[in-house]
C-alpha cells in the first residue's frame, strides 16, 4: 500500500513516467475496471494496486520477479492479479474497438470505389512494417 500512496502523492508527470498515463487517467481506469468490467478487491490487493502492477508490466516490459519485489508480493500474486485484469480490459474490447463497415457499392467517397467488397483501413491509417534486410532493396525508393 505504501507504494500506492506513493503514485497518488506524486506530480503527473512522475505517474506517467511509471505507468505510462497521468493520475486522472489511472483513476479512470481503475473505476472502468472496476465498476463495468468487474474486477474486485482481493483481502489485502485493492484494485488500484492490481492496475499499478499490471501497468507496469505492460509499460516497463518488467518480469514477475522485479514487480514482486517492488510490490512486496509473492510471484503467484502478481501472476494472479496480473490475469484477473487482463481478462477485465479484453471485457472491455466491445466498448472502445469498432468493427470495420463493410464498403458498398452505393458509397460516395470516390477513394473507396475501387475496394468494394473489402474491410480494412482507408483512412490513411499508419502501419508500421518491417522488411527483412535482405528484401528491403526491393521496398526503395526514391525517399529512402
Amino acid at each position: 500500500m505504501k507504494n500506492m500512496s506513493y503514485l497518488c502523492e506524486v506530480s503527473d508527470e512522475d505517474c506517467r513516467d511509471r505507468l505510462r498515463m497521468d493520475r486522472a487517467a489511472f483513476h479512470k481506469l481503475c473505476f472502468v475496471l472496476q465498476y463495468v468490467c468487474g474486477l474486485k478487491c482481493s483481502r489485502r490487493v485493492s484494485v488500484s494496486e492490481k492496475v499499478t502492477m499490471f501497468l507496469s508490466i505492460l509499460a516497463h516490459h518488467t518480469k514477475n520477479r522485479c514487480v514482486k519485489f517492488a510490490f512486496k508480493r509473492s510471484g503467484q500474486t502478481v501472476s494472479k492479479h496480473f490475469h484477473a485484469v487482463l481478462s477485465s480490459v479484453s471485457r472491455l474490447h466491445a466498448m472502445f474497438l469498432v468493427k470495420p463497415q463493410l464498403i458498398t457499392e452505393d458509397d460516395t467517397d470516390p477513394r473507396c470505389q475501387q475496394f468494394q467488397g473489402c474491410l480494412g483501413a482507408l483512412d490513411g491509417t499508419y502501419i508500421d512494417v518491417h522488411v527483412h534486410i535482405t528484401e528491403k532493396g526491393q521496398y526503395r525508393n526514391r525517399e529512402g
